[in-house]
């Protein structure tokens, strides 16, 4: 399977909704400056085309990032949304709107010449469970 038709999502707080009617299950992630200071981190993206429908843009922010693409985030609880190409009107989905997909495997990375040294995708770190992050931060 390449992709999954529709999809719904939103924010954290659930004020923005999506519908996304196809996700390539190809993901890539970018390492531009942008990117990395808006997402704290590599952004990972979903290919989703033109057809996505949004509820409750009322609590929908854009932000005009660079003169190929704009950033769409909830305003009240801050989650990352997509960005969205202007001269397609494409999206490109936060990956972690869809956090059950399977299938999902990374293809592409953009701007590879700007990852910083500190990460490499190949790394081997320490790692935590979700409950040893629960018990660690509360």
């Amino acid at each position: 399977m390449s992709k999954i038709d529709e999809f719904d999502s939103a924010c954290l707080c659930g004020s923005v909704k999506v519908t996304v009617k196809s996700i390539k299950l190809n993901f890539s992630t970018c390492h531009c400056e942008t990117c990395r200071t808006w997402s704290g981190g590599p952004f990972f993206a979903l290919e989703c085309g033109k057809d996505v429908e949004i509820t409750g843009t009322e609590k929908l922010k854009i932000y005009d990032s660079s003169p190929w693409a704009a950033r769409g985030f909830c305003a009240d609880c801050g989650t990352h949304l997509f960005y969205k190409l202007k001269g397609t009107g494409e999206y490109a989905m936060s990956l972690g709107l869809f956090p059950s997909l399977e299938g999902l495997k990374m293809d592409m990375q953009y701007f590879i010449d700007k990852r910083p040294s500190y990460y490499c995708f190949s790394n081997q770190t320490k790692s935590m469970t979700k409950k040893e992050i629960e018990e660690h931060f509360t």
